[in-house]
């Protein structure tokens, strides 16, 4: 088995103009799975000639990379304005790789990043309040009952987002993006602090039928399921 590859000490010796075919040609695509390995580190040391160089690519998995560059500098509130912009792209991927650079913003800055996912899951626009419970429901962000609280907050701020829209507006492709990634988003942030998370999940109102559709998704999450099947019955001698 080949040793895996050391992007960021790879990347880093190339020029800016260089970062596009090189990423382009490592990209995993077409295929089931895209590099994951190559966004993260190309988000971590892409500086803004880099950044700008993948922009200009125009491919699907360069803009990825650089989304994710963008994003994991959030906290400019330019860099945040272009994060946002991106995350409303029409490309699946490209908004993929600005939830993976809010994450990777939140390993070191959770506050701060829990902060702008907030604020984005009151924002007008589904493919942003997708963004922002893409990025908060990631396990290893939650380690904490405040950070697990703030999950489950955002998950219920975008779900009555969804429950406040006309029928047409629900058949539009942004919001079933969104109610998507709810569909998942629950699960995560409830079983990073069941009690209260549990609690908030119950609480959504089912005679909705894309709540309803949200809640039958998440309960079919194995890591959710096993916290609302019942303990058996201790067995007495």
């Amino acid at each position: 088995m080949e040793a895996p590859v050391d992007w960021s000490a790879r990347l880093r010796k190339l020029d800016a103009e260089e970062w596009a075919p090189v990423v382009e040609a490592a990209s995993g695509l077409p295929g089931p799975r895209a590099n994951l390995r190559l966004v993260a580190a190309a988000a971590a040391i892409a500086g803004a000639r880099e950044i700008d160089a993948l922009l200009r690519s125009g491919s699907e998995f360069a803009t990825m990379c650089a989304a994710a560059a963008i994003a994991r500098r959030a906290a400019d509130s330019q860099e945040q304005a272009r994060a946002r912009d991106l995350a409303c792209d029409g490309r699946w991927r490209v908004r993929e790789g600005v939830a993976i650079g809010l994450q990777l913003w939140g390993d070191v800055e959770p506050n701060a990043m829990a902060e702008v996912a907030t604020m984005w899951a009151r924002d007008a626009h589904p493919l942003v309040q997708r963004a922002a419970v893409a990025a908060i429901c990631e396990p290893r962000l939650l380690t904490s009952p405040r950070e697990a609280a703030r999950a489950v907050a955002v998950c219920a701020t975008a779900t009555e987002s969804v429950r406040s829209l006309s029928t047409d507006r629900r058949r539009d492709p942004d919001v079933r993006t969104l109610r998507q990634t709810l569909g998942y988003g629950w699960s995560v942030a409830v079983a990073s602090d069941p009690a209260p998370g549990l609690a908030a999940f119950h609480a959504l109102a089912l005679d909705d039928p894309d709540v309803a559709w949200i809640v039958r998704e998440n309960r079919a999450k194995k890591r959710l399921a096993v916290l609302l099947t019942p303990s058996p019955p201790h067995e007495h001698a």
